[in-house]
Order: C-alpha cells, then structure tokens, then sequence
C-alpha cells in the first residue's frame, strides 16, 4: 500500500519503464528523483567521502564502499558456474563471459575467438612475439603474467609442493610432476627418430641433437664441440686444465 498518490506514481514508473529524470551534463536518466540527485554527484569534483584507512576520497558512498573492500578482503560478488569471488561486481560481471559459448572478439591475423577481451590482447602477443612481463631477478620475459608468475618461483626459497612418496620438495609443479615420473616409471616424450623415450622432455632435447648433429656447446680454448654440456665440462678438465 501506499501512503501518498506521489509514492505511487514514483512506484508506476517502475513498470512503464519511463525515466523522465534527466541529466543536464550527459544521457544519464531515471525513474526517480532521488537517483539522479545521486548520480549528478559523479559530476561534482567535491569529494564529502573518506576513507578511514587510506587516502581515497570519492563523491558517492557506494564507491567509497567499493573501495573499503579492497582494505577488508572481503568478495561478496560470486560466480553462480563456479568458485571466483571478487569485491567488485563489474570483475564479476567480466568473468561471467568465460562460462558463455559466444565468442564475440576475432584476432585479425588467424581464426582465434573468444569471450573476453583481456584474453584476445594476450593472445595477440603471439604474434607480435612482445613479451612486455620481465622478471625483476633475471633476463626472463614472458607474454603472460601467469608465466612470469610461476617463473619467478623459481628464486623463490620456499618449497611449497611435496612429493607423496618420498621427501622431495619443489617450489613449481611442473617440477613435481616431473618428478612423479621417477616413481611412476611413466616416460611420455619418445624420439620420432628412434626407440628412444624418456621421462623428461629436456632429455629428450638433448638426445635429438644425435639425428641432428647440432652442438651447441663450444669450447672457448679450442675447436671443439659438443651436444651436452657435461661432455664439454668433461674437455676441458683433461684437456685444458693444466
């Protein structure tokens, strides 16, 4: 029920569908009054809400409760296919496009598609070979920031991942799986070439070098060249260390 005819027809307009509230500065419009009040604050450069932990200073207090999320970790947006979590509803909104079957961003050098632009620019990175994340310890670039993520690892001390066998631990996964092969017996990489498998793929690169003859290695001393390192390691101590 409503207590005055004003309330009512606010209440109608919410079924009409008419905004006949409009903004003087851009194509905003409303139902309500009292929305558009809200929303001429976006034009105004006073900022009456603060933050009480930070800095951060806005003209509207649901940004300013956007905002404290950011301090209490809190993500009250959640996915309805899946687990992700965000405190902002527009990262919600984005990352419901990865449960959608239309693909609607076309790369324009192949066929590629997909539903979300972010995942188009990185994908455009195969092609322009620009890698633009580099690791701040060594000369590692990457074109994705989850590579450099799991590289960076790497110079990390901390060995979070554990063999379930024996007491092996690593800081990356692909190292663990690995491995999981010597306790498996699994060798998945084989030669094209030979009978040869192994159960790690940089064995299996040094090995092609046999069919190929490419030696990489090159003493600085002499002549001499090798597939692998080791056998070089191995050339100069007899022969160059005196």
């Amino acid at each position: 029920m409503f207590t005055t005819a004003g309330s009512l027809k606010r209440h109608l307009l919410t079924h009409t569908g008419a905004k006949s509230y409009k903004c003087t500065k851009c194509d905003y419009k409303s139902s309500q009054s009292s929305n558009l009040k809200t929303h001429m604050k976006i034009h105004s450069n006073q900022k009456q809400f603060e933050c009480s932990v930070c800095e951060y200073r806005c003209n509207q207090l649901c940004d300013l409760k956007k905002h404290l999320l950011t301090h209490t970790g809190e993500k009250c947006f959640a996915c309805t296919e899946c687990d992700y979590k965000s405190s902002k509803s527009t990262n919600l909104k984005q990352h419901m496009k990865s449960h959608s079957d239309e693909k609607m961003f076309e790369c324009s050098v192949c066929e590629y598609r997909c539903n979300q632009l972010c995942d188009l620019k990185k994908h455009l990175l195969t092609h322009t070979g620009e890698k633009p994340f580099a690791c701040t310890e060594c000369e590692y670039k990457s074109s994705q920031s989850s590579s450099l993520k799991v590289h960076t690892k790497i110079h990390s001390n901390e060995k979070t991942l554990e063999c379930s066998v024996c007491e092996y631990r690593c800081n990356q996964l692909c190292n663990l799986k690995t491995h999981m092969q010597t306790h498996t017996g699994e060798k998945p990489f084989a030669c094209i070439e030979c009978d040869y498998i192994c159960s790690r793929v940089d064995s299996l690169k040094v090995h092609k070098r046999i069919h190929t003859g490419d030696k990489p290695y090159r003493c600085s001393a002499c002549n001499y060249k090798s597939s692998q390192s080791g056998s070089l390691k191995t050339h100069i101590v007899k022969i160059h260390n005196d």
